[in-house]
């Protein structure tokens, strides 16, 4: 009952519960494209890069966010360019900027004077740390990511499951798939705001692959995934907050045993209904 009362009186609680509950509709909906396009390294590419923009941003007096989003969105497009228009391995091109990103980003917060503990906090979330202005930029965010992905539906979902056959409809499939990886990326910089860089690629596919037990269509499994988001973020908060654990991480701990529970009950349910041979 503590949690409730603290979530009642304290606006840092109230902000953090409501910073989940925006996040998990872009995970949910972002997520769901990721896990059925299978494009999860992409997403950690890209997670890991921005810390270069953070870096930057905070050096030069900016909002890490703004550096993260910038960032974020050139990643993605460099990731996404170059493995379309060039013979490069994709992997490799990610591991260069997943490499060069941290790299970039750890430079800058050497040099910006004091310690940067704000800055820091960013590669293990910060959830609780929530601002208004952050829930205003994640309300953006999330708008942009909703109306986009509203618009351009059955484009996505014709570049994810079949791209010859979206080419012979005539659908521009290296700029919609450009367009799906800067969605990526946008999703990446709110998800960091609540489980950071390290784990953000588990918020971003675990709530997905949830739903993907229990769903086959695309709308389907973002809904549930969406729901499955709002119910890790806010019961990884209200399981932290008595024993006083790091919230992004029990939030991703409860994400992770939940997808192997499902998992197992998956598995146990298709090796029910299959009849044992000989």
């Amino acid at each position: 009952m503590e949690f409730f009362h603290a979530l009642w009186t304290q606006e840092f609680l109230q902000r953090a519960i409501g910073m989940g509950l925006l996040a998990s509709l872009a995970c949910g909906v972002i997520g769901s494209y990721v896990v059925v396009k299978r494009i999860v390294f992409i997403s950690g590419g890209i997670a890991h890069a921005v810390l270069g923009g953070m870096g930057i941003a905070y050096f030069l007096g900016y909002h890490p966010i703004g550096g993260a989003i910038v960032f974020a969105l050139l990643s993605a497009l460099a990731i996404g360019l170059i493995s379309l228009r060039t013979r490069q391995r994709e992997d490799t091109i990610i591991g260069a900027l997943w490499a060069l990103g941290m790299a970039v980003g750890l430079i800058f917060i050497s040099q910006t004077p004091g310690y940067n503990t704000d800055l820091m906090s960013y590669l293990f979330g910060n959830i609780l740390l929530a601002s208004n202005q952050d829930l205003i930029i994640t309300l953006i965010l999330d708008c942009i990511i909703v109306i986009v992905v509203l618009l351009f539906y059955k484009q996505f979902l014709a570049v994810c499951f079949d791209e010859e056959y979206a080419k012979l409809q005539g659908v521009r499939v290296e700029a919609v798939y450009l367009l799906l990886l800067c969605l990526i990326a946008l999703t990446v910089v709110v998800l960091i705001q609540v489980v950071g860089i390290i784990m953000v690629i588990a918020l971003l596919t675990l709530p997905a692959g949830v739903a993907s037990h229990y769903t086959r269509s695309l709308w389907g499994m973002m809904i549930v995934s969406i729901l499955s988001g709002a119910f890790f973020t806010t019961a990884g908060m209200y399981i932290s907050y008595q024993p006083d654990l790091p919230p992004g991480a029990t939030i991703i701990t409860l994400a992770g045993a939940v997808y192997l529970l499902s998992s197992l009950l998956k598995e146990w349910r298709i090796r029910k209904k299959t009849p044992l041979s000989g």
